[in-house]
């Protein structure tokens, strides 16, 4: 992104995240290019990023939503979404949920287990409502990434096994409430192997042939999202190569492809802004401590993932340092062992790839405020959410405090 990351930041304050709308467009466009020929829908997964803006902005080009929450769903229509390119997908789906997402009547639920089949099948009973339902699969295959983000293997919360897949179609296949529309897997988050995805989406295909034999339709092949992005110096997988994979498994299947990319679209479309305050040195040990913390950007603490780290305009000879937050943790830093010139207060640091489970992940922890979120589109930058107040942390106590 080719920025004036100094004029954002005193526009804007800090901490501070930007996203790049015009790098957004560009990455929907170059997947949706790859299913040419077929049959697709390309949902976005609204738990990466979940601004309002970000999914109005690919509503208008033609995404869909996968959401993991009825809070989400109601995001995705808010936002213009087409309802009938809305997904939810999620292990734990309450009853109230449940209930919502069929009087939405979105495309289709996702369901994780019998159970969960037989709660959407008794709500939709209630309702005299038909429940257009997925499977998740869990194809058992190893997706070589960070084992958090991990979701294919039988050791996961995620998904059903084949056999008990085959059970749940046929079950629902004969349900008056239930229609087995799609089915669905997705073996994991940042995923920079081919061959993984290529093993699950032959597993799944087979599955899908099985069902067609015994007249269960199946007309969507969900894949899932979790395509890989460069944080360091990853070598990630080609939109082109994705699809062929895809196109290949599925070969003669008379289906809707499905995609539910979410940090593909958006991580190295945004950045989180943070001034130095001070610097200081502990036994040798040289830590820099900014205003942003944990609370904004959470993935370095729960992951120890990488992400550069740029202090901007700023010359003379690099040492390594620490680079922390305000918050009373240990964990709370974005970056150890970070080499990085002097530095002093007000000095701006921009942490990249930080469009996809930044804010989306954080909390007022320490009683922290949330960052501002500003959009970039066409050479222009404009507030997409306003930076919290304190009012609006304690807005839903006041009423109930004891005076």
């Amino acid at each position: 992104m080719n920025i004036d990351y100094k004029a954002l930041a005193d526009k804007y304050g800090t901490p501070l995240y930007i996203y790049d709308f015009d790098y957004i467009e560009n990455r929907y466009t170059t997947l949706k290019d790859a299913f040419t020929g077929k049959k697709s829908l390309i949902s976005y997964a609204v738990k990466a990023n979940s601004n309002l803006s970000v999914i109005a902005h690919l509503a208008t080009l033609g995404a869909g939503a996968d959401c993991v929450s009825i809070g989400e769903v109601k995001r995705a229509l808010s936002a213009g979404v087409d309802k009938y390119k809305i997904i939810f997908s999620g292990v734990g789906k309450r009853d109230d949920e449940i209930r919502a997402a069929l009087k939405y009547d979105i495309l289709l639920l996702n369901l994780e287990s019998e159970a969960e089949m037989k709660r959407v099948e008794m709500i939709a009973k209630e309702l005299g409502k038909e429940a257009r339902i997925s499977v998740r699969v869990n194809p058992n295959i190893d997706p070589q990434t960070h084992p958090y983000i991990s979701t294919g293997l039988h050791e996961s919360k995620f998904g059903v096994e084949i056999d008990m897949a085959k059970r749940m179609y046929i079950y629902a296949n004969k349900s008056d409430y239930l229609n087995p529309v799609g089915v669905h897997f997705h073996i994991g988050s940042q995923l920079i192997k081919l061959e993984p995805i290529k093993e699950a989406c032959v597993i799944v295909a087979d599955l899908v042939r099985s069902l067609k034999a015994i007249k269960i339709d199946i007309k969507f092949f969900d894949v899932g999202g979790g395509i890989g992005v460069v944080y360091n110096d990853e070598i990630t997988i080609s939109p082109k190569d994705y699809t062929q994979a895809i196109f290949e498994a599925t070969k003669g299947l008379d289906v809707t492809l499905l995609c539910e990319p979410g940090r593909y679209m958006v991580a190295n479309g945004g950045a989180f802004f943070t001034k130095v305050l001070y610097e200081k040195v502990n036994d040798g040990k040289r830590f820099v401590i900014v205003d942003g913390a944990m609370n904004d950007l959470l993935r370095p603490s729960l992951y120890n993932a990488y992400h550069e780290i740029e202090a901007v305009g700023i010359e003379g000879e690099k040492s390594i340092a620490d680079v922390v937050g305000p918050v009373c943790e240990s964990g709370d830093f974005f970056g150890k062992n970070v080499l990085l010139p002097p530095l002093k207060h007000n000095d701006l640091i921009v942490i990249h790839t930080a469009g996809a489970y930044g804010f989306t992940m954080a909390s007022n922890y320490n009683t922290r405020a949330k960052s501002a979120e500003v959009a970039l589109q066409n050479g222009k930058d404009r507030l997409i959410r306003k930076r919290e107040t304190y009012e609006d942390q304690v807005r839903l106590e006041l009423e109930y405090l004891e005076k």
